[in-house]
């Protein structure tokens, strides 16, 4: 399971990569993100983790972060992307985790999702099985930059500079965090549109949203997971550039 947030460029004295550590760790009950790797890939403690996350902080993020249990894997580190989310924006911060897919991952996830993007103050963010993620990935096209056909009937998503507002996503996922911001921006909630919607989803304690698109993990050979995912496509145009000129 994969999960990726994206949020405003951490600046000076930032406590977000702490909170976002803390709070993964309170969302899945047992987890201790105590370890880092080495370049051979060596399991390396980190007895002072606290300390050493607040002075890793560079290239705008913070380093790998991972537990120690290679049965069920689950990683955490943070980036700042020179990109921006919308037409000529600043650059931004990126929070990529991922989760096993199993039954505590997946049970875990919504909670995670909501604690990584509240700690992030994200705009917007996703959680979605690694096969469905790269599937959406290869949605975002362009005639020059990036030419080809959204798979399996999916709408075409456009690039960043197509945006009007970071506060819009670029895509859906599984299981959506939408900050207040966000939600706003594509008009969600709709109480007579989004009965379905609401019935998967949840507030955040930021007046945000969790947003699940099908009860079980985003399965994109399961042909009612991918009318989930085309219908809500429809429902908000605006994702991913698309009502743009």
């Amino acid at each position: 399971m994969t999960i990726s947030v994206y949020a405003p460029a951490l600046v000076g004295d930032d406590g977000r990569p702490l909170a976002i550590v803390h709070g993964m760790e309170r969302a899945f009950p047992g987890l201790r993100l105590e370890w880092t790797t080495s370049e051979r890939d060596d399991l390396i403690p980190l007895p002072h983790r606290d300390e050493w996350v607040e002075s890793g902080r560079t290239d705008g993020g913070f380093p790998f972060l991972c537990n120690d249990d290679d049965s069920h894997p689950v990683t955490l580190f943070g980036l700042e992307n020179p990109n921006g989310l919308y037409a000529e924006g600043p650059p931004h911060f990126e929070v990529h985790a991922s989760l096993p897919l199993d039954t505590a991952g997946s049970e875990a996830t919504a909670d995670v999702l909501a604690a990584v993007g509240e700690g992030a103050r994200a705009y917007w963010g996703h959680a979605t099985p690694s096969n469905a993620a790269v599937e959406i990935s290869r949605q975002t096209i362009d005639p020059v930059r990036k030419p080809g056909v959204p798979p399996r009937g999916l709408p075409a998503l456009r690039f960043p500079e197509y945006n009007r507002a970071p506060e819009i996503p670029r895509r859906l996922g599984w299981l959506n965090y939408w900050s207040a911001a966000a939600a706003q921006a594509i008009g969600f909630p709709d109480p007579a549109r989004d009965t379905e919607l609401l019935s998967r989803s949840r507030r955040t304690a930021t007046g945000g949203w969790v947003v699940q698109l099908t009860d079980a993990p985003l399965d994109l050979d399961n042909s009612s997971h991918l009318s989930a995912l085309r219908r809500a496509y429809e429902r908000f145009p605006e994702i991913g550039g698309r009502s743009s000129p």
